[in-house]
């Protein structure tokens, strides 16, 4: 149901309160948005009268918001941004279609990219539009219809689609010393991911030692800790399917034992509250298909180099 006009401020009103916010005076709100200064001055007095509360305090040359207008340009900034998104998409896809996919960065490139190019053959009339996110987040407010997450199945407000479980290797530059058991790792410095720092406790309590946590340098992303294990600064727990060219190539090596497998899998999410559109319907399906086909979701062996045996 569409709510009164009374409450549908207009868009010039809303952009002079949001920049008088950010740039604090009139004047040079009226500079942005190429306006003279009573126009701005106008624009501000007619959205207090039509909404009936103070949203500024006059003080001299400044304008000062209330806290209720603080805590209106907040939303009212959200809803800006909504709107020039949409115009950007629909500019970009003109017949529709588009849909918005917050990535994580390491999978998207090693995993999902390889495969859009045959999702754009199967499916010409969607444009994905690719945005990179490191963690989860409310859907609520964002302009993202799905977004690839990392974890368990256990979003509050959506749905999912489990896509792939991840095995992950303790690896090293070449050159590391060889261990005599897992424990020995922790006379070397170790890395990890920001996101995951309990991996190398799980991967300890894997090889029979519980309890133990131990620090080590934090990266943000896998592709910063892949370089740091390459260029010799440490031991690191790496995903398998990221780093095949370099455990083919001897630029990494593992340290000790096989891969083993990771606490969370990696799972297309959306929100189940709104109806599903057709792009999104259509990439999930295609996921679907894709994933449930071995010939296409056959993983190569982990590495190419012999791993070192384990000590007796």
């Amino acid at each position: 149901m569409m709510l009164p006009r009374r409450y549908l401020p207009p868009i010039p009103a809303l952009m002079a309160l949001e920049a008088v916010d950010r740039l604090g005076t009139a004047s040079a709100a009226a500079g942005e948005l190429n306006l003279t200064q009573g126009a701005i001055s106008r624009a501000l007095q007619g959205l207090e009268q039509q909404l009936g509360v103070q949203l500024l305090h006059r003080e001299r040359q400044r304008l000062r918001l209330t806290p209720a207008g603080h805590d209106y340009v907040a939303d009212v900034r959200k809803a800006l941004h909504l709107l020039a998104s949409a115009s950007i998409t629909l500019r970009a896809n003109p017949t529709g279609g588009s849909l918005n996919l917050a990535i994580l960065p390491a999978f998207g490139m090693h995993w999902l990219a390889p495969r859009l190019a045959r999702f754009a053959q199967s499916h010409p009339e969607v444009t994905v539009n690719l945005s990179t996110r490191l963690r989860p987040f409310d859907f609520t407010g964002s302009s993202f219809d799905a977004a690839i997450h990392y974890g368990r199945q256990d979003w509050p407000g959506a749905d999912s689609l489990k896509l792939m479980d991840e095995d992950i290797l303790a690896v090293a530059a070449p050159g590391f010393p060889p261990l005599s058991q897992a424990t020995d790792i922790l006379r070397h410095p170790l890395l990890q991911l920001e996101s995951r720092i309990g991996d190398w406790g799980r991967w300890l309590a894997h090889h029979g030692h519980a309890g133990l946590r131990p620090p080590g340098m934090m990266f943000d992303q896998f592709a910063t800790l892949t370089q740091g294990a390459i260029h010799g600064m440490g031991a690191a727990l790496i995903p398998t399917f990221l780093i095949q060219r370099e455990l083919a190539e001897g630029r990494l090596i593992p340290v000790f034992g096989p891969p083993i497998r990771a606490l969370g899998s990696y799972h297309l999410v959306w929100p189940n509250a709104l109806p599903e559109r057709a792009p999104l319907r259509s990439l999930r399906l295609w996921l679907q298909a894709e994933i449930a086909d071995p010939a296409l979701t056959r993983t190569p062996p982990p590495t190419t180099v012999a791993a070192r045996p384990e000590a007796p």
